[in-house]
């Protein structure tokens, strides 16, 4: 008992110094507005009610997750244009942010940008604009700093962020996928507040993250449900693969799977491990003709997530770049301390190999703006393992790290290594372990990745500039380049059960 009251003891100091760092800049996320006060009138608590500021972000239509019907010969014309709707955003959100002109206007020019670019997607498809209908739009989505709260309009899904008060924040029980802090709808989306200057100046570079983005993990209750019980038929092996945590040299803006042939297509930065040779502008030859760090050589696969930063005020060798400090991405990148990358059986029946090639990404790297229904990467601290947060960043205890864990989509249409919004051919299981009806089970690919975070010190994942550098916009992607004996092997160990690897 005396330990863990210890253990407490440190973190709360931690929690207090990280705050006050938070507040104070110098990877602080303090957010200011013009017009926002620093003393706010009080209500009957003593503390501070009123607004204390009003920032926000653009939130726009994801057109290519509505994408379902897109030729083969299509794809590379609409994955172009796609990227230069992102390009278009980013654009716009860097001209909110440097105060060049109104919101208004900014968001007229990019909402006539739009229309023009998604004339060239449904040109690509044949003429046909049915899937595009009523996507043209931006709006100004605010986000409002109310003693400690944040507020946001989110489509798709309501967020406030739990209340914070000297550091500590409470949780709150909460539905959905969304863990570690209470939740609901406040803000208004456009409209009022259209031409607040886009003060939403949290983090080293101004777009986060926020207070309220961080939550103490030894005060989330434990979230975790157990899995399954496997069934007769099922597969209860483990395959893993050691490809090591991910060259410098190779990191990079793109992402081949999203926006092939596009550089900076992803706007952030990514980890490599695998294979050597992803960039926007490799393919499946490519890749069978690169090298690779992982282990056994006959893992090609590429595995890559965006990289996690420390908002300690310093410069990286990208603070100049794209992808780096020109869309808001700064700070020192965490090498991490481990990447443990293990594939899983079903509950409820054996598994197949997956084809090569087949494309796979979990987590939605716009889901501040897009809402939650693909939020589904995690967050937490070793030692805290049965407490995952997806829309919070875990403050830790001293010998602690942070963690990410990534669980992947393991089921398969049993046709398509990919699809027009890369996630029709894959599914995840049902409650009970199940596939959707026409899906097969696949390995399913677990990824948990490992940090430690300077003492002190804020950090957030790279991401979309708009998406302020939200914890619920983490996402990995995976590309199998497994040899076809190696993937054999590997469905061979999971269906009998045992841990290879």
């Amino acid at each position: 008992m005396r330990q863990q009251t210890h253990k407490r003891g440190r973190f709360t100091n931690k929690t207090v110094a990280i705050v006050a760092a938070l507040a104070l800049g110098g990877g602080g996320a303090a957010i200011i507005a013009a017009n926002a006060s620093a003393h706010g009138d009080k209500g009957d608590s003593g503390q501070n009610n009123t607004v204390a500021a009003k920032a926000g972000t653009i939130q726009c239509p994801d057109v290519g997750q509505k994408l379902s019907d897109v030729s083969e010969k299509a794809r590379p014309e609409v994955d172009k244009n796609l990227a230069e709707l992102d390009n278009q955003v980013a654009k716009a959100y860097q001209q909110m942010n440097q105060q060049q002109g109104s919101n208004d206007a900014v968001l007229s020019k990019l909402n006539d940008q739009r229309s023009r670019t998604m004339d060239n997607i449904g040109s690509a498809m044949g003429g046909d604009n049915s899937q595009l209908q009523g996507m043209t739009d931006c709006k100004w989505q605010e986000v409002a700093t109310q003693g400690g709260q944040q507020q946001g309009n989110q489509q798709g899904g309501d967020q406030q962020g739990g209340q914070q008060q000297g550091g500590d924040q409470q949780d709150g029980q909460q539905g959905g996928d969304q863990q570690g802090g209470d939740q609901q709808g406040g803000g208004d989306q456009g409209g009022e507040g259209a031409n607040d200057v886009p003060g939403n100046a949290g983090g080293q570079a101004g777009n986060g993250p926020s207070q309220d983005d961080f939550v103490d993990i030894t005060k989330v209750q434990p979230n975790v449900q157990q899995p399954p019980q496997a069934q007769q038929n099922g597969s209860t092996g483990t395959f893993a693969t050691e490809c090591g945590v991910g060259d410098p040299e190779l990191r990079n803006s793109d992402n081949v799977i999203v926006a092939p042939g596009v550089g900076n297509g992803a706007h952030h930065t990514h980890d490599y491990v695998g294979n050597d040779s992803n960039d926007a502008f490799a393919n499946n030859q490519t890749f069978e003709q690169g090298g690779t760090s992982c282990e056994n050589q006959d893992d090609k696969s590429t595995y890559y997530w965006p990289v996690v930063r420390a908002q300690d005020g310093k410069d990286e060798a990208d603070a100049n770049d794209l992808g780096g400090g020109q869309e808001g991405n700064v700070g020192t990148i965490l090498t991490p301390t481990s990447s443990k990358i293990e594939f899983k059986g079903n509950a409820q029946s054996k598994v197949t190999a997956m084809p090569k090639f087949l494309r796979i990404i979990t987590g939605d790297a716009k889901a501040f703006t897009n809402g939650d229904a693909n939020a589904n990467a995690s967050w937490s601290c070793t030692g805290f393992e049965d407490r995952q947060l997806t829309d919070k960043y875990p403050l830790c205890p001293e010998g602690s790290s942070v963690t990410r864990t990534f669980d992947f989509q393991s089921c398969w249409d049993g046709q398509n290594i990919d699809s027009a919004n890369h996630r029709d051919h894959v599914a995840f299981a049902g409650e009970d372990g199940s596939c959707p009806n026409g899906f097969q089970a696949i390995p399913q690919l677990v990824n948990t990745i490992t940090y430690d975070v300077p003492a002190n010190t804020p950090f957030a994942v790279d991401g979309f500039p708009e998406q302020l550098h939200k914890p619920i916009t983490d996402h990995d992607d995976f590309i199998n380049v497994m040899s076809e004996d190696l993937m054999n092997e590997a469905v061979d160990c999971i269906n009998s059960g045992k841990q290879c690897g």
